[in-house]
């Protein structure tokens, strides 16, 4: 809504708090970024929300990960049929590259 008094037009601005809990670390290492980014907290959750509602959805692909998805996330947290090199070289060489 926006008003035009004296050839000066005044928009009528409305906010409201949108209020999260979140991890105390998540919180640092994201407000650091945005400080970085030049935004604050509330223009990165202004941008989000934009987005959304541009996109009639989430702004990034969310997906329930597949069976073998879940088996080799299982896997990599186990270890299993995982190998480490001390060098690149190494890792190279392993490869075939």
């Amino acid at each position: 809504m926006c008003y035009i008094f004296k050839k000066e037009i005044i928009m009528a601005t409305k906010t409201t708090t949108v209020r999260a809990r979140l991890e105390p670390g998540l919180k640092e290492e994201t407000e650091s970024i945005f400080e970085q980014l030049g935004l604050t907290t509330t223009d990165a959750i202004r941008l989000f929300f934009m987005q959304v509602k541009l996109q009639r959805g989430m702004p990034f692909e969310i997906k329930i990960p597949n069976k073998a998805t879940l088996q080799a996330i299982d896997d990599a947290k186990n270890r299993k049929d995982v190998s480490s090199n001390k060098t690149a070289e190494d890792l190279f060489d392993e490869l075939d590259i």
